[in-house]
C-alpha cells in the first residue's frame, strides 16, 4: 500500500508479554512513520498517578475488577487526551499497548469474564479501534529472561503461570481476527522484528505522506 493523506489518522499497537520487545519496537517504529508515540497505562497527567497506583511493586493489592476498571479509567483519559485527538488532527499514532492488553491480563490472566472486559474496553475507547495490532509473540521463558536483572513491576512479578495464560489469550485473539491483528515471532535479533513490522504495517496500513 502506497503512503496515504486521507485526512484519517491511523492508529498501530503493539502488543505482547512483559519482555516481547514490544516497547522498542514501538519507538523505533514510530521514529520511522514520524507518528507520535504513546502509551499504556500512564501517559496522561491522571494515568501516571494510576500507574504508580497499579504497576509500583510496592503498590497495595487491588481485586482483579479493581484492576480492570483501573486500567480501563486510564485508557479512557488516554483516548479523551492523546490518542483520539491525534487521529482526529489526522496524525498517526503508536501505542505501546491499548485495550487487548485489558483482555490478555485481565481477562486471560486473571481469568474475568471475556464479555464483561469487552463491553468496559468498549465504553472506555468510545469506539477508538486500532488499524493494525501487531503482537510480537516471544515464549515466555525467554521473555522473562531478557528482564532479569530489571526490578519488576507488580504484574511482571507476578508466576510464569500467568504470563503463559497471557500468552495464550494473545495469540487466541490473533488468530480469531487476522483482519486487524498480525503475529511477528519476537525471539529473533531486533533488527529482523523491526523489518518485519515496518513491512507489515506498510502492506497493511500505508505510510503517512510525511514519513521520514
Amino acid at each position: 500500500m502506497a503512503a496515504t493523506d486521507s485526512g484519517r489518522g491511523r492508529l498501530v499497537v503493539m502488543e505482547g508479554v512483559d519482555g516481547s520487545g514490544k516497547s522498542t519496537v514501538a519507538r523505533r517504529l514510530a521514529e520511522s512513520l514520524g507518528a507520535l508515540l504513546t502509551f499504556e497505562p500512564g501517559d496522561s497527567a491522571l494515568g501516571r498517578a494510576l500507574r504508580a497506583m497499579l504497576l509500583e511493586s510496592d503498590a497495595p493489592g487491588f481485586s482483579p475488577r479493581t484492576e480492570a476498571l483501573l486500567m480501563s479509567a486510564d485508557r479512557a483519559q488516554h483516548v479523551a487526551e492523546v490518542v483520539a485527538p491525534a487521529l482526529q488532527a489526522g496524525g498517526w499514532v503508536v501505542s505501546d499497548r491499548y485495550a487487548p492488553s485489558t483482555l490478555a491480563y485481565q481477562g486471560y490472566g486473571r481469568g474475568l469474564d471475556l464479555a464483561e472486559l469487552t463491553r468496559l474496553v468498549a465504553f472506555a475507547t468510545e469506539g477508538v479501534q486500532p488499524d493494525l495490532i501487531v503482537l510480537l509473540d516471544v515464549p515466555v521463558e525467554q521473555a522473562l529472561a531478557r528482564r532479569r536483572g530489571v526490578e519488576p513491576d507488580r504484574l511482571e512479578g507476578l508466576d510464569t503461570a500467568f504470563h503463559e495464560r497471557v500468552r495464550r489469550g494473545y495469540l487466541t485473539m490473533a488468530a480469531a481476527d487476522r483482519e486487524h491483528w498480525a503475529v511477528v515471532d519476537g525471539s529473533v535479533p531486533l533488527d529482523e522484528v523491526l523489518h518485519k513490522v515496518e513491512s507489515l504495517v506498510t502492506e497493511r496500513v500505508g505510510r503517512p505522506a510525511s514519513a521520514p
